[in-house]
């Protein structure tokens, strides 16, 4: 095993780990931030969606060792109040269902505002593509995003 020093959520983490864990698991077993939920665990569903230098990544494909300087980014990292644009538009637009896609979504969207703080519903529903949602809220996810952008 390595140490590795990561940045997480603004704070200096340091871990010991196998090079090719993931960083789904490294989160979640080794620095306890349990808001990045496994899903599918090839990178197809979003579920384990973080930030990586504030691109949106799947955690679950993401090696510990190809972190290096950059920064992460977790749910729990998103707001220390819970009070994002975006935590606020779920809540206004009443989105979560069972809950387990949403730290992905959230995720997933607030990369597309850091990067296009007006997106179109084309745009919008073209970042969100790649997540799935079992309970079938994409529509409230929509909308949430789109609401969030006008914060």
């Amino acid at each position: 095993m390595a140490s590795y020093t990561l940045k997480i959520n603004g704070k200096q983490r340091t871990v010991e780990a196998d090079a090719d864990m993931p960083m789904l698991w490294v989160l979640r077993d080794l620095v306890d931030l349990r808001g990045t939920k496994y899903g599918c665990g090839i990178g197809q569903c979003g579920a384990c969606t973080i930030h990586l230098n504030g691109n949106a990544v799947r955690s679950c494909q993401l090696p510990v060792s190809a972190i290096g300087e950059a920064e992460i980014t977790t749910i729990e990292g998103l707001s220390e109040k819970g009070d994002h644009p975006l935590q606020k538009a779920w809540k206004e637009h009443d989105v979560p269902q069972c809950g387990y896609c949403q730290a992905g979504q959230i995720m997933t969207a607030a990369a597309l505002l850091n990067r296009n703080s007006r997106p179109s519903a084309s745009e919008i529903a073209d970042a969100s593509h790649g997540n799935i949602c079992r309970c079938g809220t994409y529509n409230k996810i929509k909308a949430a995003i789109a609401t969030a952008a006008e914060m």
